[in-house]
């Protein structure tokens, strides 16, 4: 698969002859994932728009769009991160729901024209690369898609071993974390998985990802969850992980 807003970019700048919510883990098994999906033409580009990062790969840049969020000149870009939709009403209308354009899937269509478009700087279009890499992999956390009322599940605490959490950040970190593996060991699962993959748009990915919390004991009774509700969620996650390199790839 390729990232065909850097495929079209590629040919553009080197011609015919050449022939991406979760936590730290989650976004960087997506541009992991993606990494691996990108077509030459497509890999080279991504090389040359990330030279000089830390980490020049999809996995290495993908949290950066929450490191900007938490400093002074990135925290316009706070809504990006996620959309809200009314419970039980997972049905994408921008007018009712981002009536701004300062949401996930609207952040998703803007960083995507502007990566593409090769008359912008080569630190705009890096920079939203970096953007796109982390708000596809949000676009499959289910919660980064979930619910006004609860603020996506951060409203919605949990007991789990003595230690207080939200749902949020039980999708965030805990079922992957819980699950002790590393980015090697999960990615070779990721790669095992095989069922065929709708690329989709960003309203599609984000209605789908709401879906999910609309499935029974999304929401677990008494606010409390297990190690089963863990291990149960475990290959829902990895499945949506898959999703998100998948499509950025595709993007």
């Amino acid at each position: 698969m390729r990232l065909a807003v850097l495929w079209w970019a590629a040919l553009v700048l080197c011609g015919p002859t050449l022939a991406l919510g979760w936590g730290a883990q989650g976004h960087r098994l997506v541009g992991a994932y993606a990494q691996n999906e990108l077509e030459p033409a497509v890999a080279a580009e991504v090389q040359r728009l990330l030279r000089g990062e830390s980490e020049p790969t999809l996995a290495g840049i993908s949290n950066w769009a929450d490191e900007i969020r938490d400093r002074p000149e990135g925290r316009a870009t706070a809504r990006w991160h996620y959309i809200n939709f009314e419970a039980g009403q997972c049905h994408y209308v921008r007018e009712r729901v981002c009536p701004d354009g300062d949401c996930l899937v609207e952040a998703i269509e803007a960083q995507s024209r502007i990566l593409a478009d090769t008359q912008r700087s080569l630190p705009e279009r890096r920079d939203a690369l970096k953007f796109l890499v982390h708000f596809v992999g949000d676009a499959h956390q289910p919660l980064h898609a979930g619910y006004f009322a609860d603020r996506g599940g951060n409203r919605y605490q949990i007991s789990y071993e003595r230690e207080g959490w939200n749902l949020h950040s039980v999708w965030d970190a805990l079922i992957l974390r819980s699950g002790g593996l590393g980015d090697t060991a999960y990615l070779q699962q990721l790669h095992a998985l095989d069922d065929p993959i709708v690329t989709g748009t960003p309203a599609v990915w984000a209605e789908a990802a709401c879906a999910l919390v609309q499935q029974a004991d999304f929401y677990p009774p008494g606010h409390k969850i297990t190690r089963e509700y863990l291990d149960s969620r475990r290959p829902i996650a990895l499945q949506q992980l898959r999703r998100g390199g998948i499509r950025l790839a595709a993007l």
